[in-house]
């Protein structure tokens, strides 16, 4: 309980930061769709509006859909912490090439890449779908694979290894070597997880993280 009351106390924090800034800018400066009640933006292929005067966020295409942590702070962190006028390189890296992110590897790896591997182990065709259903562009050079938006133009891809008799499944994501420009280096592994959390969703299984007893 305390730790969940942690977050919540964090995330009161947030909005009332985000509160405080200015939308217009924000619109413009990101290239977002504004109007007088809410601020759009597009996750993993998802439409959001965050609310302009409570600063709750609600994806428009589920209705009612619970917000996890990591997306919430994913977008509070981007308007606070991205440079002025984050551009994405195109070129696409490891975690561990990630700017600044490479003490969070341990943990991205543990409690991200292993279970979704080990969530879609002999399951390839259905990630294969799933990353249909989000929009993605596939890639060929693993068993499922795919090239996500994370916001519209910044890309983040997945891939997949089915497992046999000798070695498990992998799974590995290359991140656009900008992203920390659009976001705190701790937001990589939120992300992250975000699209493991995203791609089960789309398959009609639990999010990896709850193979684990993790919180989203």
């Amino acid at each position: 309980m305390e730790r969940k009351s942690n977050y919540e106390a964090v995330r009161e924090s947030w909005r009332k930061r985000f509160l405080a800034m200015d939308c217009t800018a924000l619109a413009r400066r990101f290239h977002l769709k504004l109007d007088d009640d809410f601020l759009y933006l597009t996750y993993f292929s998802h439409p959001c509006a965050i609310d302009r005067r409570t600063a709750r966020i609600a994806r428009l295409d589920r209705p009612g859909a619970e917000i996890g942590f990591n997306m919430e702070m994913t977008f509070f962190n981007m308007f606070h912490y991205a440079v002025e006028n984050p551009r994405p390189s195109g070129e696409m890296v490891p975690f561990r090439s990630v700017k600044r992110a490479y003490p969070f590897e341990s943990a991205y790896r543990s409690s991200i890449l292993e279970p979704l591997a080990q969530l879609f182990t002999g399951r390839a065709d259905a990630l294969q779908a799933a990353f249909q259903r989000l929009g993605a562009e596939k890639i060929a050079r693993c068993d499922a694979g795919g090239r996500l938006d994370v916001i519209p133009g910044l890309k983040l891809d997945v891939l997949f290894w089915d497992g046999d008799d000798e070695f498990p499944a992998q799974a590995n994501m290359l991140f656009d070597s900008n992203i920390t420009d659009f976001m705190h280096e701790e937001n990589v592994v939120g992300v992250a997880s975000d699209a493991a959390t995203f791609l089960a969703e789309a398959a009609g299984l639990p999010a990896p993280g709850e193979l684990m007893g993790a919180e989203c």
